[in-house]
Order: structure tokens, then sequence, then C-alpha cells
């Protein structure tokens, strides 16, 4: 099913949508200048888990957009909006001094 959003065309995928409500995750997880690690522990899950969710790899519960969201300070529907970034960052981050 193809949409238009603010002028463009998209073609809406549940992988597709997974993989932007991931990177909005990541987006909002760096403004608030957290690390994976930091934000995992957290939101009490695991750092594996977090970076499946980021990568557009798990497939979201309710509960789980809710619980991101309270603890990202947004509203859930914040996660659906379009992401920033196309293609998430590859390898480690440089660590912070």
């Amino acid at each position: 099913m193809a949409t238009t959003f603010e002028g463009v065309r998209t073609v809406e995928t549940p992988k597709a949508v997974a993989r932007n409500v991931g990177r909005r995750v990541a987006e909002l997880r760096g403004e608030r200048g957290l690390t994976q690690e930091e934000f995992s522990a957290e939101i009490g899950v695991s750092l594996r888990y977090l970076q499946q969710v980021e990568a557009g790899r798990e497939n979201l519960t309710i509960e789980s957009l809710v619980k991101l969201a309270r603890h990202l300070r947004v509203q859930v529907a914040a996660l659906f909006e379009p992401a920033q970034t196309n293609a998430g960052r590859r390898g480690r981050p440089p660590r912070r001094t």
C-alpha cells in the first residue's frame, strides 16, 4: 500500500515500519545522550534486545512501544514519525571521555 506523507510517496510494509521505529528509537535515545548500554539498563531490557529493536528486527508489542516512549519522554506517536536518518550507523560508536 502506497501512502503520501508530507509529500513523499512511501510503501509501508511491516519491515519498513519496524526499521523506521527502530531508527526513531535510536535517534531519540541519542538526543537524550544515552548509549545503548545505558538505555537498555534504564528500561530493563537486554542490550541485545535493544540492538534488535534499533535495527528494526523486533516486532514490538503495544506494551513495548509505550514503555520505550515513556522512557524516551515522548508520545507513542513520535516513534512512528519519519526517521531523520535513512540508515543505521554501523559499528561501535566512539568512546565517550
